[in-house]
């Protein structure tokens, strides 16, 4: 995956984990979900508007 492995997830998680705290990460995900759905959506209606037309 991109030539990143185990190890460095691990450790990537650990400097977040470190860096916002056990309390702020559910916060954090919650918003990068919110972002995707509205990444998603905005994809989505972009190609009902080609359709349209």
């Amino acid at each position: 995956m991109f030539g990143i492995g185990f190890q460095e997830i691990i450790i990537i998680a650990l400097i977040v984990l470190l860096l916002f705290g056990g309390k702020k990460i559910p916060e954090l995900m919650k918003g990068l979900g919110k972002g995707v759905r509205s990444f998603k959506d905005g994809m989505n209606g972009t190609d009902t508007d080609k359709k349209e037309e």
